[in-house]
């Protein structure tokens, strides 16, 4: 148990049986009243988001989630194979799980896996990582890092805006967050 007052970013909760990790909080004190605090808080199985207030110093149960290094292995079809870095345990891990991470997913790549009571809850990536470019059209002569942007195919299937200056076969840089360009990897 921990008291509202305690709430960090990234801390889950377990509220009525679910699950909810902190994206946001705020302590408020109104003109007349008690203090209160503010939280935007997501449920970590569904990724659904709700703003809830909570008084201050009320008590709420902290859920024990484990953050585990892990290495991606390979898709089997089905689901994905996470080996444990500590263990060498390799653990499968359904794509509803995955999420959204699975567009940056290459093998061997390290993540960590929230984990509580023996279930997979999320995979977290770096803030960044370094694809290649599979496919995309070619630039033409006077196209600058100013101009528009065009689609281009990653190494993993999935398709990000880059500048029209990229070619087919150069490596970018891209938030696995918002699936953003970052910038282009020179070597």
């Amino acid at each position: 148990m921990a008291s509202t007052n305690d709430l960090k970013n990234g801390m889950v909760l377990n509220l009525d049986g679910q699950l909810w990790s902190v994206v946001w909080f705020q302590h408020h004190k109104p003109g007349k009243g008690g203090a209160v605090m503010r939280t935007k808080l997501k449920n970590v199985l569904s990724g659904k988001v709700v703003d809830k207030t909570f008084n201050a110093d009320v008590k709420v149960e902290v859920a024990n989630v484990d953050k585990r290094d892990m290495t991606y292995l390979y898709n089997d079809g089905g689901s994905y194979v996470f080996m444990d870095s500590s263990t060498y345990e390799q653990v499968h891990i359904s794509p509803e799980v995955v999420g959204e991470a699975s567009h940056f997913l290459l093998e061997n790549q390290d993540a960590i896996v929230a984990v509580h009571e023996d279930l997979p809850l999320y995979v977290e990536l770096p803030a960044s990582v370094e694809l290649l470019v599979e496919y995309t059209e070619p630039g033409l002569q006077g196209d600058r890092s100013t101009g528009g942007t065009k689609p281009a195919k990653l190494e993993t299937g999935y398709t990000i805006q880059v500048p029209l200056f990229l070619t087919t076969g150069e490596k970018v840089k891209v938030d696995t967050r918002t699936g953003d360009y970052l910038g282009r990897v020179t070597s």
